[in-house]
């Protein structure tokens, strides 16, 4: 078999998985422009015939879905920006600062990772009531607003920077901030985008804690209100991917937007780690 034969069956089966991988994605997206029941008929239609965007009104109009993307928005915004200021800071400084005790903290903070989530839960929401945090943003934005893992990552990628660099900073007269903010930040750009994507993706797509700490249902974010909106339409297969599409759509852009520093901060992060 020539060369050129092969490199077609090669992309002729890329393409295929590629198409059975946004298989579902673009099922979801035809169901939520299909009108009440059609999606019920056998066999169901693959396309709508008649596009109606009355499920979208629906949401939007009756099930206050704009409220509770405001909430996810301002969540997983917080959270994201909060992550990527206090990550940078404490990889940055495992990575280059030196003082007391810096190896033995980082080497419990690793061991930390072995722990599941859902064990800290109860403690968590303990420490968060006694605080008056329960049903608020900062109750959901907080527990994300510093992780291992994202001191890990920036940690593994501030290795790289040169020390030359950082001692030419320093003989300059420039603060340790100074330096932080205007020699090592734009340096870790590759990976706080990564991290960012990462944070931003986890918090907006996250059910439990959300469910757990918000206890109004005015401050629920997308994933717990379309739960619920399940339960109150669980017929209604057209306006639960409708619902879907308003949950999903958000993420995906991100995702397309950043992907080419998302992927380059993984490149460079696996090398360089």
């Amino acid at each position: 078999m020539s060369q050129r034969r092969v490199s077609w069956l090669i992309n002729g089966l890329l393409g295929l998985l590629a198409l059975l991988t946004l298989f579902p994605l673009i099922w979801m997206v035809s169901v939520a422009l299909m009108p009440t029941g059609a999606s019920s008929n056998y066999p169901p239609p693959l396309l709508p015939a008649h596009p109606t965007f009355i499920h979208f009104q629906q949401l939007f109009a009756q099930q206050h879905m704009g409220r509770y993307f405001l909430n996810s928005l301002i969540v997983a915004t917080s959270a994201t920006l909060l992550a990527l200021l206090l990550n940078a800071m404490a990889g940055y400084a495992f990575a280059k600062l030196r003082f007391r005790g810096r190896d033995t903290i980082y080497a419990v903070l690793l061991a930390g990772l072995l722990i599941p989530a859902q064990v800290t839960m109860i403690p968590l929401f303990g420490l968060l009531k006694l605080m008056g945090l329960v049903n608020s943003y900062a109750g959901a934005v907080l527990p994300s607003a510093a992780s291992i893992f994202g001191i890990f990552l920036v940690r593994q990628y501030a290795l790289s920077i040169p020390e030359d660099l950082l001692d030419a900073a320093r003989i300059d007269g420039a603060s340790e901030w100074r330096i932080f903010r205007s020699v090592v930040l734009p340096l870790l750009v590759p990976i706080l985008v990564t991290l960012g994507v990462f944070v931003f993706l986890a918090t907006w797509n996250d059910f439990m804690w959300p469910l757990i700490v918000l206890t109004g249902r005015d401050m629920q974010t997308l994933p717990v209100a379309l739960a619920g909106l399940s339960r109150e339409h669980i017929q209604d297969n057209e306006l639960m991917m409708a619902g879907a599409v308003v949950t999903v759509l958000p993420v995906l852009i991100l995702f397309l937007v950043l992907q080419r520093f998302y992927l380059r901060g993984i490149l460079l992060g696996s090398i360089k780690g």
